[in-house]
């Protein structure tokens, strides 16, 4: 009985961990390069950033070759900065742009990097285990509104609820 219910735990917990079905992930993937801080630009509504604006993730390498996750996010109505702290790792070949990330152990759920500026790594589509979760990042708070409608044409191609993209306040 013990061993099936480890099982049944243990599918549970992988589960969440991949990509969306007929989604792609970066291949030539940089670990390295992509470390440091990220600017949410746009995102899919969920729960844990209901509310936010100045929302930012910043990733830095773990001495296990994980890495520490950082995120952050301003709730106006209360004037409270919400963080919270998690680990990730990569899944599968070192340069795919597939990880998987713990904001609460031993849970762990699908990050995946769709599209990438390949040259300077200034921005990001990345999507969670299902077309639920859908972030476009960049490095500055502010990127060309063509980049943008770039990266929300490819999420279009890929079946993503594009009409339902919160555009986040940064302020000035």
């Amino acid at each position: 009985m013990k061993t099936l219910l480890f099982a049944i735990c243990s599918l549970f917990i992988t589960g969440c961990v991949g990509s969306p079905r007929g989604v792609t992930t970066v291949d030539g993937f940089d670990l390295e390069r992509y470390l440091g801080t990220w600017y949410e630009i746009a995102r899919l509504d969920h729960r844990f950033e209901r509310g936010l604006s100045k929302v930012s993730a910043s990733y830095t390498k773990r001495n296990d070759g994980g890495i520490d996750v950082l995120n952050r996010g301003f709730n106006r109505q209360t004037g409270i900065w919400k963080e919270a702290k998690g680990r990730a790792y990569l899944v599968g070949t070192s340069n795919k742009a597939s990880l998987k990330v713990s904001f609460f152990w031993p849970f762990y759920a699908g990050y995946n990097i769709i599209d990438l500026d390949r040259n300077d790594y200034q921005y990001a589509l990345v999507c969670g285990p299902n077309k639920n979760y859908l972030w476009i990042l960049a490095r500055t708070k502010h990127i060309e509104k063509s980049v943008v409608e770039g990266l929300v044409a490819k999420a279009d191609e890929y079946g993503f609820e594009i009409k339902n993209l919160i555009f986040v306040d940064h302020g000035n």
